[in-house]
């Protein structure tokens, strides 16, 4: 079974979406599973990953009941603020239900880019391991250094990079960025989404301007930790649903039956513990 490893939902204005804003046109209203049906099916995909978008449990409860009233979705990552003396028992609470798969605090919009290396986050990974739960972060390159050490001091930690760390496309860089994930990569514990990438390109972007990121990706992770994942509907902010699926197949270079599998399902099964 195909699955899309990175999908968002939203209500404008409601479970304190206060994201995407008007100025992004494109993607400035509600969109549910009945948006994502047809496109997930004519892309032969059998089930998504939900994640969240607000800093809010509000925001997840709401994920968690689109959840169980639709079979597309097959797991979700939600938020919870780790650093409350409350987050242990919140995690408890969530990781009671049958598709919570993992977490994901907001590190790229966080004012301080240390913010993981706090030890009052300690309490908080604990409780996601007790429970079973994946991390999903959400970073820029400047972030890498503390993931990094973050992902060393927690090494039973499963953690999934959303978006490749979102290297400076746009601008054509690849450095310091192809470092230090190559650093992150040496860790067993990390994982990788092949998402977002469109995104962070030009919005008069090209191909072949994608190939020296996503390639970089595929030689550190290989398909095995690596998995592919739309990003829609933000993907709409510059392609659609079916073209960045094509692009990345043909992107990857990965030709292989069984390399191709794990990229494009088999590997995010796993991390999420889909079945």
């Amino acid at each position: 079974m195909r699955i899309d490893a990175h999908q968002h939902f939203w209500q404008l204005g409601r479970n304190d979406c206060a994201w995407p804003t008007p100025d992004l046109a494109p993607i400035y209203r509600d969109f549910g599973p009945n948006d994502l049906a047809p496109l997930a099916a004519r892309a032969g995909i059998g089930g998504t990953v939900l994640v969240q978008t607000q800093e809010s449990d509000r925001d997840t409860d709401f994920m968690l009941r689109v959840a169980d009233q639709t079979d597309l979705v097959k797991a979700v990552v939600g938020w919870v603020d780790l650093k409350s003396p409350h987050a242990p028992a919140r995690i408890a609470a969530l990781s009671r239900h049958p598709k919570m798969r993992g977490l994901r605090p907001m590190l790229q919009i966080l004012p301080d880019d240390d913010w993981i290396a706090d030890p009052a986050l300690d309490p908080a990974i604990a409780a996601m391991q007790a429970h079973g739960l994946g991390f999903d972060a959400l970073a820029f390159s400047r972030h890498l250094p503390f993931l990094r050490r973050f992902a060393e001091r927690h090494p039973a930690l499963p953690i999934v990079i959303d978006h490749g760390a979102k290297p400076f496309i746009a601008d054509g860089l690849l450095d310091p960025w192809r470092d230090e994930m190559r650093a992150l990569a040496a860790l067993p514990n990390v994982w990788c989404k092949l998402s977002g990438l469109v995104t962070e390109a030009a919005s008069d972007w090209r191909p072949e301007q994608l190939v020296p990121y996503v390639r970089h990706l595929v030689e550190l992770f290989g398909p095995d930790r690596l998995m592919w994942g739309s990003d829609w509907p933000v993907l709409e902010l510059r392609t659609d649903y079916q073209t960045w699926l094509e692009l990345a197949e043909s992107l990857s270079g990965v030709s292989d039956p069984a390399g191709k599998a794990a990229l494009f399902g088999g590997t995010a099964r796993r991390f999420y513990r889909i079945s």
